[in-house]
């Protein structure tokens, strides 16, 4: 080969070379927009939140997530259906209304206004002309107030040492209120929208029972409310063996016993005006205050014995006759007077109708105490255990030989529709609740109770 061939075969070579590093330096490979639009590429993986292509085609299964990225439970944002409202056993509460301050969304603020513009005009620099003078002044803008709303609130009273606390029911907030010592509460009963607090407990002897009524601090809206009060009042009669407050909170009813013999006196939240209403020579008798026209007694349930339900007009003094012949008999009165929630010894709940004078059954086995009525008188919640065994009820569960785990069921009275509303074995990680002093807020938002296991208040949302 000559030297001029080898020449013109190293310069082809040297063209060819340039031409395939050229083509592979500047060509894209297809499959790597393939790989983009499919939403898995190596930077997705990293970044799962970024904007993925449409598949126009509808074809194909969508890739699987790679990314490792576990979006979180709804349950952090989802409040809990039933909560623990204390954190220690209590005596008893009330729930009312309250006004706090609402919290808003920050709204953008309206532009700042510029200062007021002033414009002189002069003759003679020393000395101004008056008249010529133009001040013009920045309107005053009076503030806006803040907005308030009303939500249920709780009071309750701590067993160990008598202090009332203080919670709202949708934001569980424990707050201590007061000071007043009164060691090993046992019944308690808050009144008048939680200003008034009436406690019972044993003194030293532990044969008498004493009874504290007073009135609960004044609160100030936006107030400190770290202040602690004390609870000034005075002491009731002693070995009061029953109170039962108004619909109202204003006023309550009490039973005590002189000589052998059983008085029933009305009287304010605090105690006093005092107006005796009742006497029997019977002692055992439990109160209800379900409207302001009517008061009810119930003798004390036993398995063996006939009970018997009679109403009182607070303001006649008259004692009729409701119910009688019943063994066991525990009553719930409505609060329209008309309907008698009750049950016999086999804990089968009944409702008595006092126009027709008819009765009917709601074929659902509790205690009518363990249930609460709604202020229409058209729905029952109920606290209803899972199984029953054993006899001689309810005294075997006054006295504690046995315990319930209940279910929380409401009962609709017109329509006879009953539906379970909650179990708390599955919301308290198997705690066990043995419901009693159920109560509703105003707006029928809130269920509350007490677990007679332990004295804990608890709250179910309704909402």
């Amino acid at each position: 080969m000559s030297k001029r061939n080898l020449v013109l075969i190293i310069i082809v070579l040297i063209i060819v070379t340039g031409i395939a590093f050229a083509f592979l330096y500047f060509y894209k490979p297809a499959v790597i927009e393939t790989i983009e639009t499919s939403g898995t590429n190596f930077i997705s993986q990293f970044f799962p939140f970024g904007k993925n292509k449409t598949n126009t085609t509808g074809e194909g299964t969508p890739p699987a997530d790679v990314s490792g990225y576990v979006p979180p439970a709804t349950t952090e944002t989802r409040r809990e259906i039933l909560t623990k409202v204390s954190s220690m056993p209590i005596a008893g509460y009330g729930v009312f209304m309250k006004e706090r301050f609402k919290e808003e969304v920050e709204k953008p603020q309206p532009p700042v206004e510029t200062p007021p513009v002033i414009e002189t005009n002069t003759i003679d620099t020393s000395t101004p002309t008056p008249s010529k003078t133009k001040n013009k002044t920045a309107p005053v803008i009076a503030p806006t107030p803040p907005t308030t709303e009303f939500i249920p609130a709780l009071h309750y009273v701590e067993r160990a040492t008598g202090n009332i606390y203080q919670t709202f029911a949708d934001k569980i907030d424990e707050r201590k209120f007061t000071t007043t010592i009164i060691p090993q509460v046992y019944d308690a009963y808050i009144g008048e929208n939680g200003e008034s607090a009436v406690m019972r407990y044993l003194k030293p002897d532990g044969k008498t029972i004493a009874t504290f009524a007073g009135m609960t601090p004044k609160e100030i809206l936006g107030g400190d409310t770290s202040l602690l009060s004390e609870v000034r009042g005075s002491f009731l009669p002693e070995n009061i063996t029953d109170i039962s407050l108004s619909p109202d909170g204003l006023s309550m009813f009490y039973l005590f016993d002189i000589e052998n013999s059983a008085v029933g006196v009305t009287a304010s939240s605090s105690g006093d005006k005092k107006n005796q209403i009742f006497s029997s020579p019977f002692t055992e008798w439990l109160s209800q205050w379900p409207n302001e026209r009517m008061l009810t007694l119930t003798t004390k349930a036993s398995f063996g014995t006939e009970g018997f339900m009679y109403s009182i007009d607070p303001a006649v003094k008259k004692l009729t006759r409701v119910l009688s012949g019943v063994n066991g008999l525990t009553t719930l009165t409505s609060p329209s007077g008309k309907l008698v929630l009750y049950n016999n010894n086999n804990l089968s709940l009944r409702i008595y109708n006092t126009d027709t004078k008819d009765s009917m059954s709601l074929g659902i086995k509790t205690l009518s105490e363990k249930c609460v009525w709604n202020t229409t008188s058209t729905t029952l919640y109920c606290a209803v255990p899972k199984y029953i065994d054993g006899t001689n009820y309810p005294d075997i569960w006054y006295q504690g030989e046995t315990s319930f785990y209940d279910a929380l069921w409401k009962i609709n009275i017109e329509t006879g529709a009953a539906t379970i509303l909650a179990d708390p074995a599955s919301f308290t990680r198997g705690e066990e609740v043995d419901g009693i002093k159920l109560s509703l807020d105003s707006g029928e938002n809130y269920l509350f109770f007490v677990n007679k296991k332990d004295s804990f208040l608890w709250e179910l949302n309704l909402k």
